[in-house]
């Protein structure tokens, strides 16, 4: 049976794209080498947080960078009711953070590779300019 991405709850997209994200940004800091192997996890954070990703997707939406279906995986993300808000952000930062990985959940899982690094690459970018 395959599963219809565009119709997949958002939250399930966001899961995926946590996932994904975690692993280009271990990929980055190892390639990058600068970084102790016991002080990886701490240089992650600041890529992961909620904070940060809701800083880039701002950004993004702000500079019309994202298409208008992009936007709309985005929209949906940032309004999937979770349940729970992580104790150390406030409510709407961690909205703008689920719409950032229901983003990038989505191209991973439609296999779109091409737009996904070029995302991902984007939002280290940033985080490393501006972060």
């Amino acid at each position: 049976m395959a599963v219809d991405v565009k119709q997949m709850k958002s939250l399930t997209l966001a899961y995926m794209g946590d996932a994904v994200y975690e692993i280009y940004v271990r990929e980055h800091l190892i390639k990058e080498g600068n970084v102790r192997p016991q002080l990886l996890h701490g240089a992650a954070i600041r890529f992961v947080s909620a904070k940060s990703q809701a800083k880039v997707l701002r950004h993004w939406l702000d500079q019309e960078q994202l298409t208008e279906e992009e936007t709309s995986v985005v929209r949906r993300g940032r309004n999937a009711k979770s349940g729970s808000v992580p104790k150390n952000t406030d409510v709407q930062t961690y909205r703008y953070s689920t719409g950032f990985e229901a983003l990038i959940g989505y191209h991973y899982l439609l296999g779109q590779q091409t737009r996904l690094e070029e995302l991902i690459e984007a939002a280290i970018k940033f985080v490393e300019e501006r972060g």
